[in-house]
């Protein structure tokens, strides 16, 4: 069984995430999401997530594509989630592409195009105006 893993903030879930999951999921037959905490993205984005971490990592775990969401607690901690939950597969969006390559030498590594065009970024501003 080829396990996958892969992380995020999932804060106001939009199709981009959707697609990446799955995406992930494919490329195995079980997925594994770090959902980042609540203080990880304060000290990350330099703000709280609209949606709070139990309701982000409940709307994860709701999708047919995951098999199983934790708490990810800080980046540097990265390495010790893939080996805890056995991963032969790290997924990350692109736009973290060359980030995590040291990872390596733990399990393989790809980095998946993002959706174009959507961000939860986007997502809030167009909400806001």
């Amino acid at each position: 069984m080829k396990r996958v893993i892969t992380f995020g903030t999932f804060d106001v879930f939009h199709v981009g995430h959707l697609r990446i999951l799955e995406r992930a999921r494919a490329l195995g037959d079980y997925l594994i999401v770090g959902v980042s905490t609540d203080a990880m993205n304060i000290d990350k984005k330099g703000r709280a997530p609209i949606y709070p971490q139990d309701e982000r990592r409940e709307i994860v775990l709701g999708l047919a594509c995951v098999d199983e969401a934790f708490y990810e607690e800080s980046l540097a901690l990265k390495g010790e989630y893939i080996q805890r939950y056995q991963a032969d597969l790290l997924v990350m969006g692109d736009d973290w592409a060359g980030r995590f390559d040291e990872f390596r030498r733990l399990c393989e590594v790809i980095y998946l195009p993002r959706t174009p065009s959507i961000s939860t970024t986007a997502v809030i501003e167009r909400v806001r105006r």
